[in-house]
């Protein structure tokens, strides 16, 4: 096949890659626009709500500790009133466990307990568990996870 051959079939190697390279850049550039447009997009990340219900206080037994671990949260009745621990271990993030049997709050991953109260029993925690925020509205008990109150601080309902 000669030169005038090739031209008039439209297959030569010149319109090939021509061709080929302008394919590229239209995929190219179509992605980097899909991509554009996605970082213009808000990310919205939906996270729980950190203040929820938790129940009545007629739903919670004198000198109990009622554990939800779905939100990691122990709700914690004593003789006065009401306060609410995280479950979260100070040590690591790991989620604590309620042993009834021994009395206890334990970290089944790294050995940390805990008092009834959250205080520190045993190591390698370096702090007490959390004492997260409880109130009284319209009847119910309402915990804020994302506010920490003191140590001393109780519901009296």
């Amino acid at each position: 096949m000669d030169d005038r051959e090739k031209e008039q079939s439209g297959c030569d190697r010149r319109r090939f890659f021509w061709t080929s390279g302008l394919g590229a850049l239209g995929v190219t550039g179509t992605g980097g626009a899909v991509v554009l447009v996605d970082f213009f997009h808000p990310k919205v990340l939906f996270e729980p709500p950190t203040a929820f219900r938790v129940g009545r206080p007629e739903d919670f037994p004198v000198n109990s500790i009622t554990a939800d671990y779905d939100r990691k949260v122990y709700i914690v009745r004593t003789e006065v009133g009401f306060f609410a621990l995280s479950a979260v271990c100070t040590h690591l993030g790991c989620i604590t466990r309620w042993l009834e049997d021994e009395g206890t709050i334990a970290c089944p991953c790294h050995g940390s307990k805990f008092g009834k109260d959250g205080s520190l029993a045993q190591g390698p925690a370096p702090r007490p568990l959390r004492r997260i925020a409880i109130r009284l509205e319209e009847g119910e008990l309402i915990v804020d996870t994302l506010v920490e109150v003191e140590k001393d601080s109780i519901l009296r309902a």
